[in-house]
């Protein structure tokens, strides 16, 4: 391996995933942080960019590009600042870039990891919606650059190294070998929560995970196992799997991140702390190992370990996202398009919990599903169904 820094591009570098990251850059000095982005939250960003030195900082609009620049240039700083979605594409291909961690929640992640996978860097995949919206978009782009994609989600980047050779995208190689994959999923705060207490859940009450630390929009995914069901789909994408070869396991110690049920009857699991910087680690060292910096796991502390079948009244996102993997085409993108909107609108205080499920269920059987032969027809639907769910929730204000 060369001696020089590995030189790294954090889309999203202001989220947990992205703070994560910077974590483990802080005890591995062989990373050189080359280019951060950050959304709205510009304070940080700028202490991000005061502490890593990258060339360029990427934010969502002009007037905050003006302001970080303004700030950075007083702190005698020549980090470039620049803005949009271009940016971000062209941030994430810069010839000065080794690998990308895609941690841009949702679907304004995608033409960047996109713009990574076609530029042919290390692709270090946290943006789950990428991956649902564009299906086998990805992996030709993957396939025709010779980029490499490692999973950075806590399941997948488990199966990820349980798999024989460290397999993704390679279905023949995976079904080989492979009967079966099972997602864990901690179940989220609710899961022992009265189905008739639903309707009174709160958004403090839908971010406050038992076991992770996460964004807002991804702990309500966690509280209503959306999240789970777009991971369902990933899985199925990520390693060449039908969905009849995949199944979801509450285990609410997240402990055990995921497991590989191989034809030989061996079933090989990666267990280790609920902390977002093992996998991170596990990514930007690949096919080695590096320092995390988190706790190791103590199994005598964990205590018992519990496992059991998710129960799809309490969680019917969960089974939209399984229904919508096995119809594929447009269907994925659909699901998560309507989702981000009911989130972001149960955050509002527009809609009570219990109607994130019942909005995506709408929107789905509204929208027809076709192909996702293109970019642009991922775009469409992508928008379709964003305003169809804004309809809907006008109609119930």
């Amino acid at each position: 391996m060369s001696n020089r820094p590995r030189r790294l591009c954090i889309l999203g570098s202001t989220g947990s995933i992205g703070q994560s990251t910077l974590a483990v850059v802080d005890v591995n000095p062989e990373f050189e942080v080359t280019a951060l982005s950050g959304h709205s939250n510009i304070d940080l960003l700028l202490q991000q960019c005061l502490k890593y030195h990258p060339k360029i900082a990427v934010v969502s609009r002009s007037e905050d590009a003006k302001t970080l620049a303004q700030s950075l240039r007083a702190a005698g700083s020549k980090v470039e600042v620049v803005w949009g979605a271009d940016a971000l594409s062209s941030a994430a291909s810069d010839d000065s870039v080794d690998m990308v961690m895609a941690a841009i929640v949702g679907a304004a992640g995608l033409e960047s990891t996109l713009a990574a996978a076609r530029a042919g860097k290390t692709l270090l995949l946290a943006n789950k919606e990428s991956l649902v919206m564009s299906g086998d978009l990805l992996f030709r782009e993957i396939k025709a650059s010779g980029a490499t994609l490692i999973p950075i989600d806590s399941e997948h980047n488990a199966i990820f190294q349980c798999l024989p050779q460290n397999l993704a995208g390679q279905s023949e190689e995976t079904t080989k070998y492979v009967s079966k994959i099972a997602l864990t999923a901690s179940g989220g705060p609710f899961l022992d929560r009265p189905l008739n207490e639903f309707g009174d859940i709160t958004p403090a009450q839908a971010c406050k995970h038992p076991t992770w630390s996460m964004g807002r929009k991804i702990s309500v995914d966690s509280a209503t196992m959306m999240n789970k069901g777009l991971e369902f789909i990933e899985a199925s994408l990520l390693f060449g799997l039908t969905p009849h070869q995949i199944e979801v396991l509450i285990h609410p110690q997240s402990t055990m991140h995921s497991l590989v049920y191989y034809k030989d009857g061996s079933v090989l699991a990666q267990l280790g702390s609920a902390d977002m910087r093992i996998p991170i680690a596990y990514g930007m060292a690949y096919p080695r190992r590096i320092e995390s910096g988190a706790a190791p796991l103590d199994l005598i502390a964990a205590g018992s370990l519990d496992f059991f079948e998710p129960d799809y009244e309490r969680f019917p996102c969960l089974k939209l996202g399984i229904d919508a993997a096995l119809q594929g085409g447009t269907m994925p993108t659909l699901l998560n398009a309507a989702n981000e909107i009911a989130v972001e609108a149960f955050l509002a205080g527009q809609i009570k919990f219990i109607e994130i499920a019942e909005l995506n269920e709408q929107v789905l059987t509204k929208i027809p599903c076709e192909p996702a032969s293109s970019l642009a027809i991922i775009r469409d639907a992508d928008l379709l169904a964003r305003n169809i769910t804004k309809e809907l929730i006008l109609k119930k204000n």
